[in-house]
């Protein structure tokens, strides 16, 4: 899947979850999770089921991220809101892929009593925000074709393991973390589905969020998770393919459908290889999606 901007909406704010809808995040996620008081929950969730129907009908890409899958909020997020056809279930504090297959069958019977396209919804996984899920990674090769992309935390990840912070003086992440970005984006690419790197939560921070999201482009992720509104064009510019770029991937593929049996071809005194191609091909797919969404 193609989407550069995640947007987290608190779902029980009526005022942020109207603004969202003219926000230009490629996807919204509705969080019924860390951002919602136990008491607010059932609140939340009946805004949710309004906005959902909003979304739809202005055709915006709108997920919910629902509670821990072992926990009775998730059974009520998932019976309030599947209704209302969420595109996506944002999967929280996942041990392994285990927890997807959990929720994979949860949908399909709700899609089966709602009279909803079964397998339609899709299933984003935040992948590491346990310890022990960095240990169990590979079990998401092949767990659910709902499975659509991989995310990473670190904040929980560092409440998990009592660290007084998760990056350096300088603003980089620190050694375990950096570890889970790199699963994270590891185990996607293994399970041929969408990396996509985390927050960047000094959302006043613009110069270091153009880098950091330049950066986690540059490493493989096809965008990222943002927890302001004012993050989302930021993001959309960095993981927008650049003119020069799109040209050299169409440059790349017209010189290898010219001579299919070649492995290796010249150009510009660079010799291109089949892997080139592949991430040519790769290139000129997201920026068509893109454009599209």
């Amino acid at each position: 899947m193609s989407a550069r901007s995640w947007l987290f909406v608190p779902a029980d704010s009526e005022k942020k979850l109207a603004k969202s809808l003219t926000i230009p995040a490629d996807v919204l996620i509705l969080d019924l999770e860390d951002s919602v008081t136990s008491e607010n929950k059932p609140r939340a969730r009946a805004l949710v089921k309004e906005v959902l129907g909003e979304a739809r009908g202005s055709g915006r890409e709108a997920w919910v991220r629902i509670n821990p899958i072992d926990t009775p909020d998730a059974v009520a997020d998932l019976d309030a809101v599947l209704p209302s056809g969420p595109v996506g279930i944002v999967l929280p504090k996942p041990a392994s892929a285990a927890a997807v297959v959990d929720l994979d069958e949860r949908l399909e019977k709700l899609e089966e009593k709602h009279s909803l396209t079964v397998g339609s919804t899709r299933i984003l996984a935040l992948c590491t925000e346990q310890p022990r899920a960095l240990f169990t990674l590979p079990s998401y090769i092949g767990a659910s074709e709902r499975l659509a992309g991989l995310t990473w935390g670190a904040e929980d990840l560092a409440a998990a393991l009592g660290a007084a912070s998760n990056r350096d003086s300088d603003g980089n992440w620190l050694p375990v973390y950096e570890l889970a970005r790199s699963f994270c984006l590891l185990a996607a690419a293994a399970a041929e589905v969408a990396a996509f790197d985390t927050v960047y939560t000094d959302f006043k921070d613009t110069h270091g969020l153009r880098q950091y999201a330049e950066r986690a482009r540059r490493d493989g992720f096809l965008g990222m998770l943002a927890i302001h509104p004012a993050q989302v064009e930021i993001i959309n510019r960095a993981f927008t393919p650049r003119a020069e770029e799109l040209a050299r991937a169409r440059r790349i593929v017209e010189l290898f459908a010219s001579d299919p049996s070649a492995g290796t071809i010249g150009m510009d005194g660079e010799m291109i290889d089949r892997p080139h191609l592949i991430q040519a091909k790769r290139l000129l797919a997201a920026a068509e999606n893109f454009e599209k969404s």
